[in-house]
């Protein structure tokens, strides 16, 4: 997608874990280890995007985990409040706006957009901080995170 603003950009990022593991894409243009995400699109609300973004990139359908109302509203749409929020640089002045949602997926079966990453695989706790992997210290931290609230049992 186009970029909406000139320095900064709404986007989104999941953490999806299934089976006490985290999923994570190698992004091409990047190069470096990131979770599944992207830009919010025009007419689209952040929810929407998390779950568009990471059917895109990895064939999952997801469980957003996050804050709601006990309650709807009239006249209000309830959207689940991302884990986190971060502006981060992406490129000279370009930056990002991130909301950060941690997700859940009842399927392991991942599919690589191979136009966006080289490659998609699910990491383990031990394997987020291995200096081998070369994952990115806020990803390391995200993506800890993400194993801690929604449990890292094996199932």
């Amino acid at each position: 997608m186009a970029h909406l603003f000139y320095d900064l950009d709404f986007t989104v990022s999941v953490f999806i874990v299934h089976a006490g593991q985290v999923l994570l894409v190698h992004h091409r243009k990047l190069e470096k280890w990131l979770p599944v995400g992207g830009h919010i699109e025009i007419g689209e609300d952040p929810e929407a995007a998390a779950k568009r973004e990471a059917m895109e990139e990895s064939g999952l359908a997801i469980e957003l985990i996050g804050d709601r109302p006990p309650r709807e509203f009239p006249g209000t749409t309830i959207l689940t409040a991302p884990s986190y929020l971060d502006i981060h640089d992406i490129k000279g002045d370009h930056r990002h706006i991130g909301m950060i949602y941690f997700a859940r997926s009842s399927s392991d079966r991942i599919t690589l957009a191979e136009q966006e990453h080289h490659a998609i695989r699910w990491f383990t706790l031990e394997e987020l901080g291995d200096p081998a992997w070369q994952v990115p210290e806020a990803i390391q931290f995200y993506g800890a995170e993400a194993l801690r609230r929604l449990g890292r049992s094996k199932a």
